[in-house]
């Protein structure tokens, strides 16, 4: 029979929304713990904390668990899975689920670590979980909890040694176990994995012959994964029959679904590269949505939609990419997870929305989106700085060179702010040095004052000169546009030059000045080094048709149609192909059907795996009351957005905070049209302790009570695995639906950040739909 040493017999006695741990034998307090914060330490505060389920679709693995439950065996090996497929957030979750169902499995723990190793502070609290539970485990898992925990002590700083024992570990397990195909999959992964720690792969095809091995036991295993990322940079084509396996093996990972996209990118098969990350948005969206996640939560959620857009751009489906492109922009942002300042959607949805209308000269839509919350200004001097490039070049492009002169102005304005803080940072590190200077005990020479100075100033300098250098290339660059469409054309293609203009543009503006053997020559060794694309090659049929040579004209008009399937024919650099058309008798749509490849495997129709655009779901009902017994429901809101704060309970301090920081803010959000209702785990007393405790006069809106926890568990603002609540704050609109959410172990403290994201989210939902015509397919 196990010695139960989880947590040992602790009792955990609730006083006011707190929890002090005691040990049974002596009644002495062990901790403190917050709450909403987990029982077990700070690495199971984050993370999912709602129940798994066994989902279908995650891969083949068969990892034999020591478990007296045969369902935490299912977790684990579906945690497996997800590993494979680098879909570790709900990894952790079927892990954590195994442990639930049995808390002295240690391999539980060792998956909650492998799912959290680019954290880890999280995957040492992890990992020291499944040591103390090792006598439960078998000799095979206690080999993989040693590797993995010998690898997460050992010195970060000796890479190379750290990542040759973790390999010779998992090498050991198979010289034992030679059967482990799972072993043979994580070891392929640690091959290729060892470059980051300056081990080169000394021979591609040895990783591959392992991964062999593999698929001789289990041919559709997830590790197709692995082979994708081996032969990614080094010999694509050989990935082939994986690319076409890959999203098979587990079609219910989104991630899975993307990898082989690499492999069809990089040998310009564009129109297959889309679909596999078509299929993989659809998937991420899907799941999304069914389990209250927020988008950028998922790992590489981001940078599939964006690299997606890349490739419908390269096709041609303009439409299509203008939507998922809009899409991202409207996805929620949070401080955490998505913002204008990191990479996550936000930043991803204006940057590939402004590439893919540059791209198809779409001037009047970027004019028009600008004036949205889609491509509005910000506070973001990159993406300021950006949009001003983008706007500039349309109004110019339409003519429009008082509109186009006035972005010129702003980005002035701009360059002048920024040297006036370059100066103001020079000048302060200059007197601080100077400072130091004065205080030290020894005084440095003269020459090495100098120096001191110097390189601080130098210092200071650097850390605008990249924002400097961006506004310069955006004035250069829109004074290059202004002189070659209005004034001087051979002065603007220098100008363009300057900015560091990208090809096909640089070709473009040759031909607009009249250069047009030079940019024959410049877009002709383009096209030739980007196969696949639709733009250039349209570009280049065009300037060669204006350019007289027809022949040449009527060649790239033909290798364009054996790309034309997906386009989308109504838009400027496409119709401007119609004189060749016309010359070939080919009416107005001549576009070739596109035939799907013998090669990319057993592909599901797209819409089974999910929507193509993520879409809000709906809020649970629900009917509460308040301290004096009146009745407050959702439904009563409808029509009006609505805040909704869980928190738990008078005695929680951090709760009192919460409320105290939102309530003064209750004003400017009832200015903006938004209501706020706090639910709370107390009964009716308990809310009246809690209005009792505002110290400001009435409290600005009503606090209702779910002393059941339905709605808690409803929203998900409930710890399943221990039975606790989570604190929540939940943004619904007119219609009922879950525009942002925050649950956490800790509340949400930045009202004004909510009350900034409602007045983005609900601009972009009341914006009569900026489109293209609906493309001719």
């Amino acid at each position: 029979m196990r010695s139960n040493n989880f947590l040992h017999a602790v009792i955990f006695l609730v006083s006011g929304g707190i929890v002090f741990a005691q040990d049974a034998t002596d009644q002495k307090p062990v901790k403190e713990i917050l709450a909403g914060h987990s029982s077990h330490g700070e690495a199971f505060n984050e993370g999912p904390r709602q129940a798994a389920y066994l989902m279908p679709g995650t891969g083949t693995v068969r990892f034999p668990t020591t478990t007296t439950n045969p369902e935490a065996e299912k977790f684990v090996e579906q945690g497996v899975g997800q590993l494979h497929g680098f879909w570790f957030f709900e990894a952790e979750r079927s892990f954590r689920q195994a442990a639930m169902i049995d808390p002295e499995c240690a391999i539980a723990y060792w998956g909650m670590a492998m799912a959290n190793q680019v954290n880890e502070d999280r995957a040492k609290g992890f990992i020291s979980e499944a040591v103390k539970r090792i006598d439960q485990a078998s000799d095979r898992e206690t080999q993989y909890i040693h590797a993995l925990n010998a690898y997460l002590e050992a010195d970060p700083e000796k890479k190379k040694k750290r990542a040759q024992d973790y390999t010779k570990a998992l090498e050991r397990i198979i010289y034992e176990y030679p059967e482990d195909i799972e072993a043979k999959a994580l070891l392929a992964l640690q091959l290729w994995k060892n470059r980051s720690s300056e081990i080169p792969i000394a021979s591609h095809l040895a990783v591959d012959a392992l991964l062999q091995q593999v698929f001789a036991a289990q041919p559709m295993h997830p590790c197709h994964h692995y082979r994708i990322h081996l032969w990614d940079y080094e010999k694509p084509e050989v990935a082939i029959t994986s690319a076409a396996r890959c999203g098979q093996t587990s079609p219910n990972i989104a991630h899975m679904w993307h990898m082989p996209g690499h492999i069809f990118s990089r040998l310009h098969r564009y129109n297959d590269a889309a679909w596999q990350q078509e299929a993989s948005a659809r998937v991420d969206h899907a799941h999304m949505m069914k389990d209250q996640v927020l988008p950028d939560q998922i790992n590489n959620f981001a940078h599939n939609n964006e690299w997606l857009i890349r490739n419908l751009i390269h096709v041609g489906r303009v439409q299509d990419a203008v939507d998922l492109a809009k899409n991202m922009i409207e996805l929620p942002r949070h401080p955490k997870y998505n913002n204008l300042g990191n990479r996550g959607s936000s930043y991803y949805g204006r940057l590939r929305l402004f590439q893919v209308l540059r791209t198809f000269e779409l001037w009047d839509l970027l004019i028009e989106l600008s004036d949205t919350p889609y491509l509005d200004a910000t506070d973001t001097l990159k993406e300021q700085v950006k949009r001003l490039r983008f706007l500039g070049t349309a109004h110019f492009h339409k003519g429009d060179d008082e509109s186009g002169d006035k972005q010129l102005s702003l980005l002035d304005g701009l360059l002048e702010e920024q040297q006036m803080k370059q100066d103001k940072a020079v000048k302060e590190a200059e007197e601080e040095a100077q400072t130091e200077i004065k205080k030290a005990e020894e005084k440095p020479s003269k020459e090495e004052q100098e120096k001191s100075i110097k390189e601080a100033r130098e210092k200071a300098a650097q850390k605008s000169e990249q924002d400097i250098s961006a506004i310069e290339k955006a004035i250069l660059s829109l004074e290059g546009y202004r002189q070659l469409l209005i004034k001087d054309p051979e002065e603007g293609i220098a100008l363009l030059r300057k900015a560091n203009e990208s090809e096909p543009w640089l070709s473009q503006a040759e031909a607009k000045a009249g250069n047009m053997e030079t940019a024959l020559e410049q877009l002709g060794k383009w096209v030739d080094e980007n196969p696949g694309e639709v733009q250039p090659l349209a570009m280049l049929a065009e300037i060669q048709w204006e350019a007289g040579n027809q022949d040449d004209a009527i060649v790239s008009f033909k290798r364009l149609r054996e790309l034309s399937g997906p386009m989308d024919m109504d838009v400027p650099v496409f119709l401007r192909l119609k004189p060749i058309a016309e010359k070939l008798e080919l009416g107005s749509d001549w576009r070739l059907a596109y035939r799907v490849p013998d090669d990319v495997g057993k592909r599901p129709n797209l819409d089974e795996l999910g929507p193509f655009r993520w879409q809000p779901t709906a809020a649970p009902d629900w009917e509460l009351k308040d301290a004096t017994g009146t009745s407050y429901t959702l439904r009563q809101f409808r029509g009006q957005p609505l805040i909704v704060i869980f928190y738990l309970g008078y005695g929680c301090l951090h709760c009192a905070e919460q409320l105290e920081a939102f309530a003064p803010m209750a004003e400017a959000f009832a200015e903006a049209d938004v209501q706020l209702i706090a639910i709370s785990t107390d009964d009716q007393k308990g809310l009246k302790n809690s209005l009792d405790n505002y110290k400001n006069g009435t409290f600005p809106f009503p606090l209702v009570s779910n002393a059941d926890l339905d709605v808690f568990k409803a929203y998900r603002a409930y710890d399943d695995f221990e039975k606790v609540t989570l604190h929540g704050t939940f943004l619904i609109d007119r219609e009922g639906m879950v525009r942002w959410q925050d649950t956490s172990f800790e509340p949400f403290m930045e009202p004004k950040f909510v009350l900034k994201e409602y007045l983005r989210l609900f601009g972009q939902q009341q914006l009569t739909t900026l489109a293209l015509p609906t493309p001719v397919r």
